[in-house]
């Protein structure tokens, strides 16, 4: 089983060109087996773009995560603290390794799945 995640381009294809090595969320999933995500780069994009695994996920106050994350946030603090506006932690997957597809898949079509408002599970047939 994996997880999709709808992430905005211009940081979706960070994290392919090594530039993201966090990609930070307001709430995670439950499910603890899951060791890989697949990147849905969100509009104008609206394609499936790569997978990623990861091997941890780091749970903070917003401080403690951004003194550990930053330097290889792939973002500014002032993003970072207003995605996290009216929160007290946050959550950072720690991505390993990477996957981009050579051609972009479609999220309908290739998976059977509407574009997640946080994440989505998907089991391969």
């Amino acid at each position: 089983m994996k997880v999709v995640l709808s992430i905005k381009p211009e940081f979706a294809f960070k994290i392919f060109d090594g530039t993201k090595k966090f990609e930070f969320r307001k709430s995670i999933f439950k499910n603890q087996n899951i060791k890989t995500v697949i990147v849905y780069a969100s509009s104008p994009v609206q394609q499936v773009i790569g997978e990623f695994d990861f091997d941890e996920v780091l749970n903070h106050d917003l401080s403690t995560l951004w003194s550990l994350t930053h330097k290889d946030s792939g973002i500014s603090e002032k993003f970072y603290y207003e995605y996290f506006a009216n929160k007290d932690q946050g959550f950072a997957i720690k991505i390993k390794k990477t996957r981009k597809y050579s051609i972009p898949k479609c999220l309908k079509e290739d998976f059977n799945l509407t574009p997640p408002q946080s994440f989505a599970y998907w089991t391969e047939k």
